[in-house]
């Protein structure tokens, strides 16, 4: 017996005609790249995603082609996002962090047709167009006043684009499993690789999301996502938000402290999502200015593990709730969020503190397990550490134009090491190619690096594996002081001192002026290794 209820596919388009009906006057407010503030509503929102799909089918786009975005957070690419995506496009959004080769071979590999990209990034098109085999029109995300006087490219003003549309547009309907937008890994290894979402996929995200136990989100919020639309849809929050209808607040370019500090504050901004790097750039300026948030009170931070200190400051000194997150570009990206159960409830304050600091809890649609090199289960005690491994309707199957699939027994192994407790809470304890191998024994190069950064002088530190000739490995600690702080060696390895087993101490300390970071903000460990891979060390 089948039921009887309406078949309706899931569609990316219906969060934005969901958004336009029942929260029609919910502000859009964006910080836009030439340099003011442009504010409008869900409703304008949607009437002008419908010309973006107008006038992308007057270029000659077809259903499945790949529209390529280079460009920030703004109302704009907003647009594009359900423009193409709700038309049978494929939004694909590139990194401009990555570097120009890869870029080149990023949007070669997906055979953009039409290229759509913020003022900044300009001169990098202009650079990259004669590398670039698939695209037939480059349009510049800006009005006509703000066109260039002159340029190497044919350019397509993108407001007059989407002017000269009627809007006289119906949201088309499809296979809710036909691709909606593609992101590519960072390319730490080898060539980058397409992760394609699906609209079936990216509306079960979206849902999951915004459940309490995830990132809370409703109608009452106002939501700044600090993480870009360029890096895994900005952790879905443009369609977390139009889900629920809650305001949008979009920085565009301006990710320094005191422009975000005034952008949370002049719109009420609630809620949050970035990458550590971005809340030590904001904690630093607020700290050196005493400024309070009047308004926000919660963020997710993801991306990479947030030191314990991070989350301490953010709040106990200003307020801010953290939720520590995990996901990867493969998992659309959310996997587990770390929110507190009711049998946690009546805790002492640093017990529920432990718990948080972990990555935490998969949200429904996602399940997981750690397994030992030949794929054996092991057990959730919080103890046994393993490989991490996932699957769910939001989990990619195999990467784009790759004919093999990545999945081991119908999982994706996730390359994380990590620790599984009796209450279900996930701890990443390493990249499977950072962890520490000494005699044998594993050093989580996280726990190593959250102690140091709670060193009120450190501004950052990272643990790398060290060649040591009687342990195989030992870890070597790379710190950034913070500006006016002095701190030594000695002073530095004392600080471990009676916070984890003697062994697994750093064997030596090295200051540098800045650590490296991939375009997604996460430490470049490789190459760090690269960079010491000749350093002796004194117990050596």
């Amino acid at each position: 017996m089948m039921g009887q209820m309406m078949q309706m596919p899931l569609m990316i388009s219906s969060l934005l005609v969901h958004a336009a009906r029942h929260h029609g006057d919910a502000e859009i407010v964006s910080k836009r790249v030439e340099g003011d503030i442009h504010r409008y509503t869900y409703r304008d929102a949607e009437l002008r995603a419908r010309k973006v799909a107008q006038a992308l089918g007057r270029l000659g786009c077809e259903p499945g082609d790949r529209v390529g975005t280079l460009a920030w957070n703004g109302y704009r690419h907003f647009e594009i996002y359900y423009g193409t995506s709700g038309s049978g496009l494929v939004c694909h959004t590139i990194n401009p962090r990555l570097f120009p080769e890869q870029i080149a071979w990023i949007i070669n590999d997906a055979e953009d047709r039409v290229l759509c990209f913020d003022l900044t990034f300009l001169p990098l098109v202009e650079k990259l167009a004669p590398h670039l085999r698939s695209v037939q029109h480059f349009v510049l995300m800006t009005d006509r006043a703000h066109m260039p006087a002159s340029s190497s490219l044919d350019l397509e003003c993108y407001d007059e684009l989407v002017e000269a549309e009627s809007g006289e547009y119906r949201w088309p309907e499809f296979d809710e499993n036909s691709a909606s937008s593609i992101c590519y890994t960072s390319g730490t290894t080898g060539n980058p690789k397409g992760a394609v979402y699906s609209h079936r996929s990216t509306i079960l995200h979206a849902y999951a999301s915004a459940l309490p136990d995830a990132m809370d989100c409703s109608a009452k919020d106002v939501i700044l996502p600090v993480v870009p639309m360029f890096h895994v849809n900005a952790w879905g929050l443009p369609y977390s938000g139009a889900l629920v209808g809650a305001k949008l607040v979009f920085p565009g370019p301006h990710l320094d402290g005191k422009s975000l500090y005034e952008l949370f504050e002049s719109e009420k901004v609630t809620f949050s999502a970035g990458v550590p790097t971005v809340w030590l750039g904001l904690i630093t300026y607020m700290k050196q200015n005493g400024l309070k948030f009047s308004t926000f009170r919660r963020t997710v931070i993801g991306g990479s593990a947030c030191p314990p200190a991070m989350m301490r400051t953010l709040e106990d000194e200003f307020n801010v709730e953290v939720i520590h997150a995990w996901g990867m570009t493969e998992l659309s990206p959310l996997g587990t969020l770390s929110k507190l159960k009711a049998k946690h409830r009546d805790l002492p304050v640093e017990q529920q503190r432990h718990i948080l600091e972990k990555q935490g809890k998969v949200i429904y649609g996602i399940d997981m397990k750690i397994v030992d090199d030949a794929g054996r289960e092991l057990p959730w005690d919080g103890k046994a550490s393993g490989n991490l491994v996932v699957r769910g309707p939001w989990v990619i199957e195999r990467y784009f134009k790759r004919d093999e699939s990545p999945l081991l027994d119908g999982w994706f192994p996730t390359g994380d090491v990590a620790t599984i407790d009796a209450d279900a809470y996930m701890q990443i304890t390493d990249r499977s190619k950072d962890v520490i191998k000494s005699g044998g024994e594993w050093i989580s190069s996280i726990d190593l690096e959250n102690i140091a950064m709670s060193h009120p002088a450190v501004h950052e530190a990272a643990a790398i594996a060290c060649k040591h000739p009687k342990w195989d490995e030992r870890p070597l600690l790379v710190v950034v002081r913070k500006p006016g702080q002095s701190l030594t060696r000695e002073e530095m390895l004392a600080y471990y001192e009676g916070k984890i087993a003697k062994w697994q101490i750093p064997d030596d300390v090295v200051f540098v002026d800045e650590i490296p970071h991939t375009a997604t903000g996460k430490i470049q460990k490789l190459k760090l290794r690269e960079e010491f891979a000749h350093h002796v060390l004194p117990t050596a």
